[in-house]
């Protein structure tokens, strides 16, 4: 029965709840508690604490109670009421990673493509690609296996037997296209795998400082530190605001830009909601369709 419920949950979402219960307990919380002790609690942190995470120890300690047989202290009218007046008082807006452009891609590949020919080069060249062009979420990258790759004349079909929005394991597939070989993400990580005499297992790996592929897979947070990198190299002035989300932001905003069609967007992307995808679009046209285009045309014509 444990490992159906410890299934039943993710294994990042599980790490989660578990920090935030030992936060709660080095507090000085205690388990089973009542609703007394988490308004207590919401109170001593509110002004230490964002509210959006205050929201996640609370869903941790409702889950707990709830998985123990308990009754859930949380869903009470104090605690409910406590925690709307610290998001009223407290609530700031959520930091975004920073989307980025194709001209932002197009500059970090060139700047790959100048270094000396190595493992770690062409590596990163093929991550960069691949993590943009298939809108990757970090977990999707490094979780890819080559197992998981099918190579057809039109291009590259990778397998994702389990994504953040499919815990079920039912898997997805995105395809990336042949292209011109400068900023064919195809391209590069064949390349990458051929070179570095990968055949099985993970597809991304760490390189060491002699060059040297290792054999486990790539660390997520590494993809983060790559970026802020080659954000550096390249003399971005947004290198705080680059993650692995850069990738995802990037490839739909840009696509709407180019007023690629909503279910290409959201197909390639891998986005359930309907609402995440417009919200993408929404920003990356936010200029292009944009009321004042139209108002300042006719007020030019009126000012000649």
């Amino acid at each position: 029965m444990q490992q159906y419920l410890r299934a039943a949950t993710s294994d990042n979402t599980r790490k989660a709840y578990q920090s935030a219960i030992r936060q709660f307990e080095k507090w000085g919380g205690r388990l089973p508690c009542d609703s007394q002790a988490i308004v207590r609690y919401l109170l001593e942190r509110a002004e230490a604490i964002n509210p959006r995470t205050l929201d996640l120890h609370l869903t941790a300690i409702g889950q707990w109670h709830r998985v123990q047989g308990f009754t859930n202290p949380v869903q009470t009218p104090l605690v409910e009421k406590t925690m709307h007046g610290i998001r009223r008082l407290h609530g700031r807006p959520k930091q975004k990673a920073r989307a980025l452009r194709l001209e932002h891609i197009a500059t970090m590949a060139q700047h790959l493509r100048q270094l000396p020919d190595t493992h770690k080069s062409r590596r990163d060249q093929a991550l960069l690609l691949v993590g943009f062009f298939g809108a990757f979420r970090r977990s999707e990258l490094v979780a890819i296996r080559v197992e998981d790759l099918a190579w057809e004349d039109e291009g590259l079909l990778i397998r994702l037997p389990r994504t953040k929005v499919d815990q079920t394991g039912e898997g997805s597939v995105r395809a990336l296209p042949y292209g011109d070989r400068r900023v064919c993400a195809a391209t590069a990580l064949r390349r990458w795998l051929e070179e570095a005499g990968i055949g099985t297992g993970p597809v991304f790996r760490p390189v060491n400082r002699w060059d040297q592929v290792q054999a486990t897979p790539l660390r997520p947070g590494a993809i983060n530190q790559l970026l802020k990198q080659l954000g550096e190299d390249c003399q971005f002035d947004f290198v705080a605001e680059l993650s692995s989300h850069s990738f995802r932001r990037g490839l739909s905003t840009s696509a709407a830009r180019e007023k690629v069609d909503f279910e290409l967007i959201k197909k390639q992307g891998g986005w359930k909601s309907d609402a995440t995808v417009w919200g993408y679009i929404e920003e990356g046209q936010r200029f292009s369709d944009n009321a004042t285009v139209v108002l300042m045309e006719k007020m030019a014509k009126l000012t000649r």
